[in-house]
């Protein structure tokens, strides 16, 4: 059995990060870093299964700038990785971990497809001790000479399921074979499929294994709503819970019909923006901050956005397209209740639909509260907070597409979002295809 701290004061981390914490506000570790510290810290392998957003980034974060504090990387030879899915995940990780590794006199470097890759080649000659990356991207680097992993002291693999999801584990795999064969692994999933449990049979050492949440994403602040609406009536109740005050993240399932309720959404009033695999990269960094800072209060979204994007605040998830996997609807839902802070997860079900939404529900180990509702309702507005919007068009301005001007790494296998299937020798995933 493994001890918990109470405090991270407790934990033995270096003062500087104990300071930092206190700095950004953070007296307590959550479950899951109090559950993983003492391992961690211990420079043993970790094991950590937890639904999104319940602390696991300075989970493995806090220990792998502690164990790497003082030691200075040689150029393209950083001391510790993180491998990511997702773009924004990467970003998200790196932003959430630069002020601790500031702290410590660490330099870090993200790497992900769809931005300069000659940036990123010339950050890690300059030498840096962190990379948090995407698989694609980093085999380009590294096939160009630009990187070599033999000095990874501490390698992290984020979000292992959507990595195995996503295609990655070959390319995962080669890499873990190119770190310190004596280094330690920590990887963090909230589910075990079968080849996130191959990669952790091949690749930890007796791993301590620590779980919070286990078996799904809900907490007790999270709330669970399946609203049976009609196909007539569907249209504009949506439009109503679009309006309504706050942020809101709406998922569909396709990114064409994504951009095509965002148009309509803006011809009606509602600050909307679509967020797809669609988009370059630097459109995709300007809708996240537009929503992050309110100049977008309705995020349409496919499930390009349902991991790595950590927006303070959002109290509601409507799923318009309900998810045809439980995997999706866990995630879809964690952008809501992060961190001990209250949700709302909508789901819009017609009358075709119920038989797999029940089934999906079931499979997630979710029970909603089922309300059938029409227009004008009290019940649409007591669940959703929808109203009327203005009826007056407004425009969201957001960058043009730069991809098609610039061009693409000679391999193809840059990017670290969905559209990588399309261009590179990756390995296709065996489910059902994504579109965003």
């Amino acid at each position: 059995m493994t001890m918990t701290i109470p405090t991270f004061a407790a934990t033995g981390l270096a003062p500087a990060l104990l300071t930092e914490l206190a700095a950004q506000g953070i007296t307590e570790p959550f479950p899951i870093q109090s559950a993983t510290l003492p391992d961690s810290l211990a420079g043993r392998d970790v094991l950590g299964r937890g639904r999104t957003g319940s602390g696991k980034t300075l989970a493995f974060g806090l220990p792998l700038l502690h164990r790497i504090a003082g030691r200075r990387a040689r150029p393209g030879r950083p001391l510790a990785l993180v491998l990511v899915p997702t773009r924004e995940l990467a970003q998200q990780v790196t932003t959430a971990l630069a002020p601790y590794a500031r702290a410590l006199g660490l330099r870090c470097a993200t790497v992900v497809g769809g931005l300069s890759l000659q940036r990123q080649a010339d950050a890690l000659r300059a030498g840096v001790e962190v990379v948090v990356a995407t698989p694609g991207r980093l085999h380009d680097l590294i096939n160009r000479g630009d990187a070599r992993l033999g000095e990874v002291a501490i390698t992290v693999l984020d979000e292992a399921d959507q990595m195995a999801d996503m295609g990655f584990l070959p390319q995962v795999t080669k890499l873990l074979e190119q770190v310190a064969p004596d280094g330690q692994r920590m990887l963090f999933s909230a589910t075990l499929d079968g080849g996130v449990d191959r990669l952790v049979r091949r690749f930890l050492s007796n791993p301590v294994s620590h779980s919070v949440d286990p078996g799904t994403a809900t907490v007790s602040a999270m709330t669970h709503h399946v609203l049976h609406v009609d196909a007539v009536d569907k249209p504009a109740a949506l439009t109503q819970i679009a309006a309504r005050e706050g942020r809101t993240i709406l998922f569909m399932g396709t990114k064409h019909r994504a951009d095509r309720l965002a148009r309509q959404l803006l011809s009606k009033g509602v600050r909307a923006a679509a967020l797809h695999g669609g988009k370059s990269q630097p459109q995709r960094t300007r809708i996240l901050e537009q929503f992050r800072t309110g100049q977008v209060t309705a995020l349409v979204a496919t499930d390009v956005a349902a991991r790595g994007i950590h927006v303070d605040g959002l109290d509601m998830v409507v799923n318009v397209d309900p998810p045809t996997e439980a995997k999706d609807y866990l995630h879809r839902g964690g952008r809501t209740a992060r961190a001990g802070e209250s949700g709302t997860v909508v789901t819009l079900v017609l009358p075709e639909q119920r038989r797999d939404v029940s089934r999906l529900m079931s499979v997630a180990g979710i029970k909603p509260q089922s309300t059938q509702v029409r227009l004008g309702d009290e019940a649409l507005a007591r669940v959703t907070g929808a109203r009327e919007p203005s009826g007056l068009p407004v425009t969201i301005v957001t960058p043009q597409p730069a991809a098609a001007a610039r061009p693409r790494p000679a391999s193809g296998a840059g990017d670290g979002g969905r559209a990588p299937h399309r261009a590179s020798g990756r390995s296709r995933r065996p489910r059902r295809p994504r579109t965003a």
